[in-house]
């Protein structure tokens, strides 16, 4: 997960108890354990959330909203949701990426410039796949790189 820290955004997260710090380093102002407190209990606090669970947490996540919020999800929201979502005049997006050549370039120059640092938990070389996929497994903070 990254937060991107917007001019007079107060960013609230949610993450599992290991990745606390971590997430607040991003610089959410709030960051919530999930395994203690249960989000949807700030009702109506929100006027943004963006949603990446997918399933019954999109629903749950309506709830937070204030009326005439967005609801952006990075996977389908199912169509009773959507309809409760029109109820409270909460819009709905799906946001969708598909990389081309043009927008990694962009990225790189992000990168180069020092605007955009990716988080990598650890590098394996190629011939080492497996042992990164069994890496993955353990649900580290931040990305696994195959090098070549």
């Amino acid at each position: 997960m990254q937060i991107a820290k917007a001019r007079g955004a107060y960013v609230v997260s949610t993450a599992s108890p290991d990745k606390l710090d971590f997430v607040r380093s991003l610089g959410a102002d709030e960051v919530i354990d999930y395994t203690k407190s249960d989000f949807a209990k700030r009702a109506g606090e929100f006027d943004l959330v963006l949603e990446t669970v997918g399933g019954d947490h999109a629903e749950e996540s309506l709830k937070v909203l204030r009326d005439g919020g967005v609801l952006v999800s990075l996977l389908n929201v199912h169509d009773t949701t959507k309809a409760k979502a029109r109820e409270r005049n909460i819009r709905v997006e799906r946001m969708s990426v598909v990389p081309d050549r043009e927008g990694l370039v962009e990225l790189a120059k992000l990168v180069d410039a020092k605007k955009l640092s990716p988080h990598v938990a650890k590098t394996f070389p190629l011939d080492q796949a497996g042992a990164a996929q069994a890496f993955l497994a353990t649900r580290p903070i931040g990305k696994v790189v195959l090098t070549v």
